[in-house]
Order: structure tokens, then C-alpha cells, then sequence
């Protein structure tokens, strides 16, 4: 079996001012941002529909979470790029099986609900490598 991958469902952009990078974004052309928070990730987000998925601007609140590790260590700058599978769970076990180091091998809660674990950045080029089930996406 493969891991069906069904598109790119979003892009997580780290940023340090999140109000100033949202009127950039707006400035470019993007509409409709969509503002919420991840207590649980220590993170604030805001995110603009882009075809099937959307660019996701993302800042940290808790200055010990990962986000804010990120920037310390790397700057503002892509951070993700997130694909939307159908089973995560499954997408885990095959990959994990395949011998690719993952980050999370069971799915845990994500923003709006979404089911995500993310594959360790060695597996992708450096990227770091999100899967997202989200069924009924709140985004769409």
C-alpha cells in the first residue's frame, strides 16, 4: 500500500510580529485571514486560503515551545509544508515500516481538530514534513 497523499494542505510560515506579516500577506493580495491559537503548541496563527489549501503565518507564545525554539535558532522562514492524507494512521505505520524516522508515530490533536504527526526533517530534503487528516477541514 502507499501513502495516499491528497494535496499540499498547508504551508506554516514562522513569524515574529504576527499582525505585521498578516497586512504583508494582505498587502501581496492574500483575503479572508483567519486568526486562531494553539495553546497546546504554544503558537498563534493566522491563515489565507490559497487554492486547496493556505499559507498558515505562525508565532510563538510560549517562549520554551518549539516555535519559538525554531526562531532562536533559525529566524523567521518556512517552517512546514503540510499534505493532507486520508488515514494518518496508517500513513504512519507504512512509513515507519519503510524505515523513515518520524517525529510522532501516532497522530495527535492539531488546530481545528485535525489529526497531524510530523515526519522528522532528514526524511525530506531538511523539511520538516506535516501529515494532516482532516476530515470536514474547518478551513474549507
Amino acid at each position: 500500500m502507499a501513502v495516499m497523499y491528497r494535496q499540499v494542505h498547508h504551508t506554516g510560515i514562522v513569524v515574529a510580529d504576527l499582525d505585521a506579516e498578516a497586512e504583508r500577506y494582505l498587502a501581496l493580495g492574500f483575503t479572508n485571514p483567519h486568526r486562531f491559537a494553539v495553546p497546546q503548541q504554544g503558537i498563534e496563527a493566522i491563515t489565507f486560503p490559497c487554492g486547496d489549501g493556505f499559507v498558515e503565518l505562525i508565532s510563538p507564545t510560549d517562549p520554551e515551545g518549539a516555535i519559538a525554539r525554531f526562531m532562536a535558532k533559525r529566524g523567521e522562514g518556512v517552517h512546514h509544508v503540510a499534505y493532507r492524507v486520508d488515514d494518518i494512521a496508517a500513513a504512519l505505520a507504512e512509513l515507519k515500516a519503510r524505515g523513515v524516522r518520524l517525529i510522532d508515530e501516532t497522530p495527535r490533536s492539531g488546530a481545528h481538530g485535525w489529526q497531524v504527526a510530523f515526519i522528522h526533517p532528514e526524511a525530506a530534503s531538511g523539511v520538516l514534513t506535516e501529515l494532516v487528516q482532516a476530515d470536514g477541514d474547518a478551513h474549507d
